[in-house]
């Protein structure tokens, strides 16, 4: 047999054997040092920006976010307050780092050590002391989200600071808050309840919305009751940013006086589009017109879109919907009820009278309370808010009435205090409670406003008042004594009342009731000393509530409400203008009574029209634009208007106390309520007698009282009207003064105009020229140009003026032309529309009286002249052969221009009278020189 040769295995490490004398080999693994090395400089890596802002401690906010990522809770704690610091020293650097300083604050609300989540709450304050919310809007769903995670945190530490937190963002961004309504709604319910796991049956008996029960924590540092109202505090103030932010998109005012008018359905109030016709007439353009006078229409449909949820899921599906709106309801206020009854148990061992509770149980049902008036608000359209009302009270009625009118009215339990050593903890825990001393009044004035809310909606569906009677007494009894009693009342407490009122009136239907009522409310009315916000608050009241007179015969003829209306144009005429605001609320009640024809008002109206439209010290003068706007307008409605009104009218329309435009709309009024207008207002009398409103045109035209124009006459010199046969200079008036006379002048000639017919009305006024202006030696300058520019409008062709008119009137244009030579003189700008006026007022007159251009001519006398006022003539005749529409009338006088010229030349001297004289002598010749032109042309053809 053959011997195998065994195969000699190959082991993985085989050693070397080393000789004597050979070269040992280089391991495997041997670094090979044959190569050159060189140094890397990274100095600007390393170096710090010295130019950074930095801390007391030299850090930057880089390095100071980089530290809220440590593990240890006093290092992040220093960081949030180095944030504060270098964000107080260098206030840019929030602006380049909102949006990193609002992610890593954010992420630290649920910090486990409670430190640093109030330095987090500390530095969310500051930033948003500091950030508009404009700017911190495209971070907000970050903040919120974190909130979120805080509020539904295990830890009830984290719990309580995320509600620290939510008072930062609920104080500054209630708007961005409301905007995300779901999610914040269930982490409220979270927060004091949970969902309970009672089988179907038992979920069936007690109805829908009683799958949440309300949960208690014992780990917690406060008692349930405490915890409770700590959250519905905060779930009050949510609620009413998203009622503000919801009436803020469909455009209803949350002021106080329009309160009213969404109790009873009434949209917001859309600014009116106001149109100036004295400018549009004359516009070669058109004007736009737009619906809803510009404001957006509140879209009314009923189609709606998918929830992106399935419905019945607590909130998720937000409040954009009536649904969505009652579904929150339905869960939320039967854990209020809840809440209410565990607190009332628990106080009812503490006293024997029902109707007495303690502070905490008061602030517990005030929140109560306050969070069930909110809820009614939060319906998405007016449309939905009855019906909302109406599930309200057919669910919650009898609860309403077994839990809370049972004892109504509630006070306040008074507790002895008890002289004991203080625990530091329960001292602590007390201060972290931001629960605020509710008052017994303001409980139970809310109470009245949310349980008389159910009872309007009844009576609008038909239902019987007997079941209602025996609850709402009380109410009822509480409000007018509340009211009656002469204290004064908070502005917050007195608009819930006037609402619980207004409803009352309203749904009641009966007349003894609103008398009742009014009277209280009136007792309100009448006190002294009431700040601006209160009194305008009553006015409203009062105002709107009148305006339902054509839809409730109940509140019709009232007399509480007659007394009221009759009381205005007296408060009106002692306010003045002591208080612009408040007088312009009484003239919006005075004005919509009146348009309404109340006879006690416009009797008052009447009484007190002397007083309100004094020149001097009425609140026609004295009160701001618009107000006067309305007071001119209340002309219109006033049943006689006397002589001395109509005096005062026209001082005011002269005076220059009110705008031209005004005086314009005033006289245009007067007009129109004159008989002589033509228009008929039915079968009632005249508001004016006809001699009455002549005499007042012709004052106004004049602007000028006969004691004004008596006083002038004593106070004026020779030198300004001499009765010598000279040009006379007349009294000069501002230019302002002249400007606004001259704007009433054109108004009162187009109404001297529609009169009827033009010679009687000239006559008319030529009698009054003659007898009260002709002998007067000083003429205003704004009064002569008035009266040339009215003669001129209404001369009739087939009417001869009389010899003194002529006479006054040519005084009046010698007058005028020497104050245009002296306006020529002054190169102002201002002073064109001033020469237009004078110089056009006095070229129609001449051009419409050709005999009075001739008595102008034989006035002037050379020779009675003194070599001063020679070249002034001669500027005169100069500027009337100038003229086109005078030339003929110049030639008709030529015989009478050729002998004053004449006269100028024989007693002019010396050389100065080259330049005016010889100007003079080129007008005159071009004149004839056309003239006698003209006859040739006509020998020819």
């Amino acid at each position: 047999m053959t011997k195998c040769k065994k195969k000699k295995r190959q082991d993985d490490f085989q050693k070397v054997k080393l000789k004597v004398g050979k070269t040992k080999p280089k391991a495997d693994n041997a670094t090979n040092i044959n190569f050159r090395t060189k140094g890397i400089n990274l100095t600007e890596q390393l170096k710090k920006d010295a130019n950074a802002p930095t801390t007391h401690r030299k850090l930057n906010i880089k390095d100071l976010l980089s530290q809220l990522h440590h593990y240890s809770g006093t290092v992040k704690q220093g960081a949030l307050v180095g944030l504060r610091e270098l964000l107080t020293l260098h206030p840019s650097e929030l602006d380049q780092h909102l949006s990193s300083l609002l992610s890593e604050a954010a992420a630290v609300f649920t910090d486990k050590d409670p430190n640093v989540r109030m330095s987090a709450t500390r530095l969310l304050r500051f930033i948003a002391q500091s950030v508009p919310a404009e700017r911190t809007s495209p971070f907000f769903p970050l903040l919120s989200a974190h909130l979120s995670c805080a509020m539904t945190h295990i830890e009830t530490g984290i719990q309580e600071d995320a509600l620290k937190v939510l008072d930062v963002l609920l104080d500054h961004y209630p708007a961005l808050l409301a905007a995300r309504p779901a999610l914040l709604l269930t982490n409220f319910l979270e927060l004091i309840s949970h969902r309970s796991t009672g089988g179907g049956a038992r979920k069936g008996q007690e109805g829908k919305g009683r799958s949440w029960a309300l949960s208690v924590n014992p780990n917690r540092n406060m008692t349930g009751q405490q915890w409770r109202l700590t959250v519905l505090l905060r779930l009050g103030r949510f609620l009413q940013a998203v009622v503000e932010e919801r009436r803020a998109e469909e455009g209803v005012a949350c002021v106080s006086g329009d309160m009213f008018s969404v109790l009873n359905g009434q949209g917001g109030a859309n600014a009116p589009l106001e149109l100036n016709w004295e400018e549009l007439t004359y516009r070669k353009g058109g004007f736009q017109v737009f619906e809803h006078s510009g404001a957006m229409p509140t879209p009314h449909s009923t189609f709606k879109l998918r929830p992106e949820t399935e419905p019945g899921a607590g909130v998720s599906e937000g409040l954009g919907t009536g649904e969505a709106v009652r579904g929150f309801a339905s869960t939320l206020v039967p854990l209020l009820l809840d809440v209410w009854v565990e607190a009332s148990a628990s106080d009812r061992s503490k006293t024997d009278s029902a109707h007495l509770l303690t502070p905490d149980a008061m602030s517990l049902m005030y929140q109560v309370l306050s969070i069930l008036q909110l809820l009614r608000k939060l319906a998405p359209q007016r449309e939905y808010q009855d019906t909302l009302d109406v599930w309200f009270r057919s669910e919650y009625l009898g609860d309403f009435k077994q839990h809370f009118m049972k004892n109504f009215p509630y006070g306040n339990l008074d507790t002895p205090k008890q002289r004991r050593k203080t625990d530091p903890k329960r001292s602590k825990q007390a201060t972290t409670i931001p629960g605020q001393t509710v008052e017994p009044l303001a409980l139970n004035v809310l109470l009245c406003q949310v349980m008389v809310s159910m009872v309007t909606l009844s009576q609008r569906e038909g239902q019987a008042q007997e079941p209602d009677a025996e609850w709402l007494m009380p109410l009822r009894g509480f409000v007018q004594e509340t009211l009656s009693s002469g204290a004064k009342l908070s502005q917050r407490h007195l608009h819930t009342l006037l609402e619980t009122v207004w409803r009352m009136v309203i749904t009641q239907r009966s007349r003894a009731v609103t008398e009742d009522l009014l009277q209280a409310v009136y007792v309100q009315y009448q006190q002294m000393n009431l700040n601006l916000q209160t009194r305008t608050l009553l006015l409203s009241f009062y105002s709107r509530l009148y305006l339902q007179e054509h839809n409730h015969t109940h509140i019709a003829r009232s007399r509480v409400l007659s007394r009221w209306l009759a009381a205005l144009p007296l408060q009106l005429s002692q306010l003045g203008h002591r208080n612009p605001a408040l007088s312009d609320r009484l003239l919006l009640s005075i004005q919509a009574a009146a348009s309404r024809g109340n006879k006690a008002l416009l009797n008052s109206l009447h009484t007190h029209a002397c007083r309100l439209y004094d020149p001097q010290e009425g609140s026609v003068v004295l009160l701001p634009a618009e107000s006067q706007q309305r007071l001119v307008q209340l002309l219109y409605f006033l049943p006689v208007m006397s002589q001395g009104l109509l005096a005062n009218l026209s001082r005011c329309c002269t005076a220059g106390r009110v705008s031209a435009g005004l005086a314009a709309s005033l006289i245009r009024i007067i007009h129109l309520r004159s008989s002589l207008s033509g228009w008929s207002v039915g079968s009632q009398d005249a508001t004016l007698r006809d001699v009455d409103y002549i005499s007042f045109l012709f004052s106004t035209l004049t602007g000028f009282s006969s004691d004004e124009l008596a006083t002038l006459q004593e106070a004026g010199d020779e030198s300004v009207l001499p009765p010598s046969p000279s040009p006379p200079q007349p009294l000069p008036h501002p230019l302002e003064q002249f400007t606004h006379h001259w704007d009433v002048v054109e108004e009162v000639c187009h109404c001297l105009e529609t009169l009827g017919s033009r010679s009687q009305c000239f006559d008319v006024l030529q009698n009054g020229i003659c007898k009260n202006l002709t002998g007067l030696a000083v003429i205003p300058d704004s009064m002569a140009a008035g009266l040339l520019r009215a003669v001129a409008r209404l001369l009739d062709l087939s009417f001869l003026p009389s010899e003194p008119l002529l006479r006054f009137l040519s005084r009046c244009c010698l007058s005028l032309l020497s104050l245009l030579l002296t306006l020529q003189q002054d190169t102002a700008s201002e002073n064109n529309h001033k020469r237009e006026a004078v110089w056009g007022a006095c070229v129609a007159a001449l051009s419409s009286i050709p005999r009075l251009l001739r008595l102008v001519l034989q006035s002037l006398r050379v020779r009675d002249l003194c070599e001063e006022e020679l070249p002034q003539l001669a500027q005169i005749l100069s500027l009337l052969l100038q003229h086109t529409a005078l030339r003929n009338h110049m030639l008709a006088n030529a015989t009478l221009l050729q002998h004053i010229i004449q006269d100028l030349t024989r007693y002019c001297r010396g050389e100065s009278k080259e330049q005016w004289m010889t100007d003079l002598l080129y007008c005159y010749s071009v004149t004839m020189a056309t003239h006698r032109g003209n006859l040739g042309l006509r020998d020819i053809y």
